[in-house]
């Protein structure tokens, strides 16, 4: 046999040897990439469902009002996580007329040195639904105005999903019933919350719109 025509047979035989191995290796390493962490990004997407009624805040402030809280400073909401609840109240401008009633009632103490409760907290607006001769005469009457802000208290911190079906007692002694989900809630199926899972140092405050009045 030629010499040329030796090699060319040579050549032939390793690239039929090689080539096996070379294709055993590209399959491997498409396994490996497959199995790497594009693939474990992929599986995490795909893994447990989101629950469509869990509320979309994942355990931050959420509701329209919640676009008028300051962004920096005591009224902030990085502010109030820092207060007890009356003492955020006060620096919340829409809460000023409720802070104003807390404080005709004696009870910034008693909420501030409460442990772990929900304050349904009405702005000046809902305030302002009561006719302001009804309105004075209740911020006259101590044991009114203690009744009615008592019953705006549960002595427990509530999470937006205890919210979508509840009933809760409050420091007055009395009921409030809860119903909603997502970004949606009622109170005692009249008053809505705007801007709620709003953090301070010993209490979670949802705001709403209409002022509670115990039965």
């Amino acid at each position: 046999m030629s010499t040329p025509r030796f090699r060319r047979t040579a050549l032939a035989v390793a690239a039929a040897a090689v080539l096996p191995f070379a294709l055993t290796a590209c399959s491997d390493s498409g396994k490996d990439a497959a199995s790497g962490p594009a693939a474990e990004a992929g599986a995490d997407v795909s893994s447990p469902a989101v629950d469509a009624s869990a509320p979309t805040t994942a355990g931050g402030p959420f509701g329209p009002a919640c676009a008028g809280v300051p962004k920096e400073g005591a009224g902030s909401f990085d502010g109030m996580a820092k207060d007890p609840v009356a003492t955020a109240a006060s620096n919340n401008p829409a809460l000023s007329t409720l802070v104003t009633a807390v404080k005709q009632a004696g009870l910034v103490d008693t909420l501030n040195n409460a442990k772990d409760i929900t304050v349904f907290a009405p702005t000046n607006d809902a305030f302002a639904k009561i006719p302001k001769a009804d309105l004075d005469k209740i911020l006259a009457d101590k044991a009114t105005l203690t009744k009615i802000l008592t019953y705006h208290v549960v002595g427990q911190k509530l999470t937006p999903r205890q919210l979508g079906n509840g009933s809760f007692a409050t420091l007055e002694t009395g009921k409030v019933t809860t119903a909603g989900s997502g970004e949606s809630y009622k109170v005692n199926g009249v008053s809505n919350v705007v801007c709620g899972n709003v953090p301070t140092s010993n209490a979670t405050v949802y705001i709403v719109d209409t002022v509670l009045m115990p039965k």
